[in-house]
């Protein structure tokens, strides 16, 4: 460590001055450097390449247990604690989800349906349980909603809206956008919470339609659909929840639901998966 501390300080103090303040010999020093790297430390600054890469590929989201799954799939073999300590060399670290944020908005009045989905966040195929809600984010001008609705049989979001105004009409654009994209068969449960958006007479009918089984959370208890509000802190985090204006929200949103999330990103519930993926592999 002292030689290491040496050879990266020696563009602003001589070799000398360094070696007599960290008690070590200019010769020892000098051998040092004329000695080749051990086959570890060559082994580590290839790893750490590829750990880089990971980690960008990852959008610089990924923590250790992704960054080591994607080194795994590629065929490299490695530990994750080489993983851990690779990444503390080169300072990469994942991003921390933030805690939930409440902003469901009910009207009294309006019908209210079962909890049928019961915290089973799981589903044995596509398109038997879809979970949704709606979120804020902010600009400049002013707050926008993000509604979205996900799959939970591989966490792929089938459906989402953006709008200043959350509203019905909102929730019906991510609800009409999922039932074009996977054309449902009667019976598929749709799970949400009890907000106006979702309680409304529209969006009711619309789910009645198309043959689809309501199910929402119990008033006030967020864990009810915490797959849900698990995407969104996800998505929070590794992409913000602030843009410079609607078109900057919408196309940086875009970007990471349809490229990045449901084609690239890992997922640790479906076996670090990208959710595209683990559908095809079921297929």
């Amino acid at each position: 460590m002292k030689f290491e501390f040496i050879r990266a300080e020696q563009a602003h103090f001589s070799i000398s001055v360094l070696c007599r303040l960290l008690q070590v010999s200019r010769s020892g020093f000098y051998a040092w450097r004329r000695r080749p790297p051990s086959p570890r430390h060559s082994a580590d600054e290839r790893l750490k390449v590829l750990v880089r890469e990971a980690h960008e590929q990852g959008r610089r989201t990924y923590g250790s247990p992704r960054v080591h799954r994607a080194l795994r799939t590629q065929g490299v073999r490695i530990s994750r604690k080489r993983v851990i300590r690779l990444m503390q060399a080169e300072n990469l670290v994942g991003r921390a989800r933030r805690r939930y944020r409440c902003t469901t908005v009910s009207e009294p009045g309006l019908p209210v349906a079962a909890n049928l989905l019961q915290r089973r966040f799981t589903a044995d195929g596509p398109n038997q349980r879809w979970v949704g809600d709606t979120t804020e984010l902010t600009t400049p001008e002013g707050k926008l909603y993000l509604a979205a609705i996900i799959d939970l049989y591989s966490r792929f979001v089938v459906g989402w809206a953006l709008s200043a105004m959350n509203d019905r009409h909102l929730t019906l654009k991510a609800l009409d956008m999922a039932l074009r994209r996977r054309r449902p068969e009667e019976g598929l449960l749709h799970h949400s919470d009890q907000g106006c958006t979702y309680a409304s007479e529209d969006y009711q009918r619309v789910l009645e339609q198309h043959g689809l089984r309501c199910s929402m959370s119990r008033r006030g208890n967020c864990y009810d659909n915490a797959a849900m509000e698990s995407w969104f802190s996800t998505l929070k985090n590794e992409l913000g929840e602030s843009f410079q204006s609607a078109s900057d929200a919408k196309v940086k949103l875009f970007d990471y639901i349809e490229v990045f999330y449901n084609q690239q990103r890992m997922h640790s519930a479906i076996g670090y998966a990208a959710p595209a993926e683990f559908e095809r592999a079921a297929a």
